[in-house]
């Protein structure tokens, strides 16, 4: 027997079976060995959105949910965000070690290089009406760069992996730009690659006609935390898209946009504008009270509060409190901030949401932050899409190196009629529809 193992007894045979333990899992295949007959298929488990099972082996993100941990490649999100920038941050995810001076200024260089889109996709964007909402646009236009790199389907290619990589890291903020300018009904601005990624960002969102913008540091600083705050959170509903659509071996454009599609979901990357309608609806500080007895009551949500993978604070969320302090010493004291605190102070120290661990994730502060950077809330999401796409093709290359990884393929329990007959077939080949 396996020194790490787990016997499991069969009740309905009474066999009994060693099953190995693969780091502190079980491989599903092992299951399948137990049968009634030699004419049962084998077990399976049964696992409706993935509470309980691993798809997956990883050496990127690391999460301990009930403590509170969030790590990138070993090192604790708290000294990532404290001292790294966004592009530091993007050549750990997707290399395993943080760059030394020459290899960061030889990685930014080769990204700005590629901040440009091609004119006939800014034509493509172009043709978006004047109210489409930017992520649908993002998701698209993403979705159409696959068509302007062919050489980006020839996947098992190392040197076009890295190539696309720097496309997608390069242009994904250049797209996401324009359409918001597009929603804004204001002219496009080509990037700026004197700037860092994201004063360059800035600079395409928000500048008008001066000759060149200057980007407020504390501003621009405050997103490049945001990013490599959103970079890469393990096997979420996006990342999961990401790898199943990248195991038919689409290429990463298409990869991409399936991810960002999963993203534009109300429950995964549009959980901050959520808080913002809920801070909304609560109004000032003294409504902080009854707001919480209605959601006691079961008579409306929490948003912000609660994650299917922490237990515990969102460390993420601690960094992102901090953020939005120094972001309002420039832009002025946002009422929602105060309604904000107030509804954290008072969650956490009431014995309902502490027996249901419900605390703030990463979501509650972010959406604060971005409207008073001047974000629309349905920019929010975009947002979010534009560090994420990194982890996305982190996961992405990790998974064609996986030796193990397949075609993604769930198995299903079949629930429907069992054998039946058309009739009308049935009359149609001459037989008796009674006899069926």
């Amino acid at each position: 027997m396996p020194e790490e193992s787990l016997r499991i007894t069969d009740n309905r045979t009474g066999k009994s079976y060693d099953v190995p333990l693969y780091h502190d899992a079980v491989r599903a295949m092992d299951l399948r060995q137990i049968k009634k007959d030699d004419g049962d298929f084998g077990l399976m488990t049964y696992d409706p959105a993935f509470l309980n099972t691993a798809s997956c082996m990883s050496a990127i993100t690391y999460i301990d949910g009930d403590t509170g941990i969030l790590r990138y490649r070993g090192y604790p999100i708290e000294e990532l965000a404290g001292k790294r920038s966004f592009l530091e941050v993007a050549y750990l995810l997707l290399f395993g070690e943080l760059p030394d001076a020459p290899q960061l200024t030889e990685w930014a260089d080769k990204i700005a290089h590629h901040t440009l889109i091609h004119e006939n996709l800014k034509k493509f964007m172009e043709g978006f009406r004047h109210d489409a909402h930017p992520m649908g646009m993002f998701v698209s236009t993403v979705a159409a760069l696959s068509t302007f790199y062919p050489d980006a389907r020839d996947v098992m290619n190392r040197q076009s992996r890295r190539m696309q990589l720097l496309r997608l890291i390069g242009k994904v903020p250049t797209i996401a730009a324009m359409a918001y300018r597009h929603s804004l009904g204001l002219p496009f601005v080509y990037p700026d690659n004197s700037l860092s990624y994201t004063e360059n960002f800035l600079s395409m969102l928000w500048k008008m006609t001066e000759p060149k913008y200057q980007a407020n540091p504390v501003l621009a600083r405050a997103l490049d935390i945001l990013f490599i705050l959103h970079a890469d959170h393990e096997q979420n509903c996006g990342t999961n898209a990401m790898r199943c659509v990248g195991s038919s071996h689409a290429d990463p454009y298409l990869s991409v946009a399936a991810a960002a599609a999963a993203l534009a979901g109300p429950l995964h990357g549009g959980a901050n504008e959520e808080v913002l309608r809920m801070l909304d609806e609560i109004g000032t500080v003294s409504a902080v009270p009854e707001f919480l007895a209605k959601v006691k009551a079961g008579h409306g949500k929490l948003m912000g509060f609660g994650h299917r993978v922490y237990k515990n604070y969102d460390p993420r969320a601690r960094i992102i409190k901090q953020t939005a302090e120094e972001v309002f010493r420039v832009t002025g004291a946002n009422p929602k901030l105060e309604i904000a605190l107030e509804l954290e102070r008072a969650a956490l120290h009431d014995e309902y949401f502490i027996k249901r661990k419900l605390y703030p994730n990463v979501d509650f502060y972010s959406g604060i932050i971005y409207q008073a950077m001047g974000f629309r809330p349905e920019m929010f999401t975009v947002l979010f899409a534009i560090p994420r796409t990194v982890g996305w093709m982190a996961q992405w290359l990790e998974m064609l190196d996986d030796a193990e990884q397949k075609i993604a393929r769930p198995r299903q329990i079949y629930t429907g009629h069992e054998l039946r007959h058309d009739a009308a077939y049935r009359c149609e080949v001459g037989t008796p529809v009674a006899a069926a």
